[in-house]
């Protein structure tokens, strides 16, 4: 499910602004900044099974002058499931499957 920020943070699933439901779906993020998703089941929110996605603003580097080296985005879990459907539209935003952004939030919490 996707959420607004304050019910992330409270695991209250009650009108979310979106619902994903077969375990395999394909999100693109269009924008900036935080977006917000939890399992809708009973109790996972609370045991951790929710991420907070924050896509970052691209850089350009002018030549001749220095750039900074972000941090490398962490590396997701290969899955036994089929990846997602190309997407035709041309974006330059990232796409993740909803079930291995799950996957990365709670390797990184130490549930997996």
């Amino acid at each position: 499910m996707r959420l607004t920020h304050a019910m992330y943070r409270a695991c209250n699933a009650t009108a979310p602004s979106a619902t994903y439901t077969t375990g395999n779906d394909s999100i693109t993020i269009t924008t900036r900044g935080h977006h917000y998703f939890i399992c809708g089941f009973t109790g996972h929110c609370h045991s951790g099974q929710k991420v907070d996605i924050n896509v970052l603003p691209t850089t350009t580097t002018t030549v001749g002058t220095p750039s900074s080296s972000p941090m490398a985005a962490p590396t997701l879990p290969s899955a036994q499931s089929p990846g997602p459907s190309p997407n035709t539209a041309a974006s330059s935003m990232p796409s993740i499957t909803l079930a291995k952004a799950l996957l990365l939030a709670l390797a990184i919490l130490g549930f997996a």
